[in-house]
């Protein structure tokens, strides 16, 4: 009986006490909570380049999504679109309780020598790398090359801006999502 008693009282203890270590922790500091949806590639039209586009929404505090790694492409940039003028950026906000859109005719993704020639039906993996929040592994399917989901929605584009450059960032853990 005074087994049982110990082995009970043994097992509520490390109960308690992993509680505490719950993926709760995040939330309880305040931090950035990032999801991504909407990801897609509209089909490459030649071997070279492709774009990516998603939406990140943010519950939390501010982040910022410094740089995009994949195995499909040497290289991967962040670019914004104003008043039809392209630029290369070195990172965006993520606003706190907000969201960061890439979409076309504004914020996107540049795949710069591809690997391979992704087609419709495939998809592409790309790492988001964000200042606070670490890594979030993202699938992009390869859509139409005409493919808008904001056109078939009526949506508009988002009011993401580049963050302000030359911070140097850290990244902590891996998020997947």
């Amino acid at each position: 009986m005074r087994r049982r008693l110990l082995g009970g009282a043994l097992a509520l203890a490390a109960a308690a006490s992993l509680a505490g270590c719950s993926d709760g922790g995040a939330e309880a500091s305040g931090g950035p909570r990032l999801t991504v949806d909407g990801a897609f590639m509209p089909r490459p039209v030649n071997a070279d380049m492709a774009a990516g586009f998603f939406t990140v929404t943010n519950s939390g505090t501010a982040d910022q999504l410094t740089s995009v790694t994949s195995p499909s492409a040497e290289r991967v940039t962040l670019h914004s679109t104003e008043d039809g003028t392209m630029r290369e950026q070195d990172a965006f906000e993520v606003p706190a309780d907000g969201t960061l859109d890439f979409s076309r005719g504004g914020n996107h993704l540049m795949f710069e020598q591809l690997t391979g020639r992704p087609a419709v039906g495939d998809s592409v993996e790309v790492t988001l790398h964000f200042s606070e929040s670490g890594e979030i592994a993202v699938s992009l399917p390869v859509k139409e090359a005409t493919y808008n989901p904001a056109k078939a929605s009526g949506q508009g584009h988002g009011t993401a801006h580049p963050a302000k450059s030359g911070t140097t960032q850290e990244h902590h853990g891996t998020v997947r999502s």
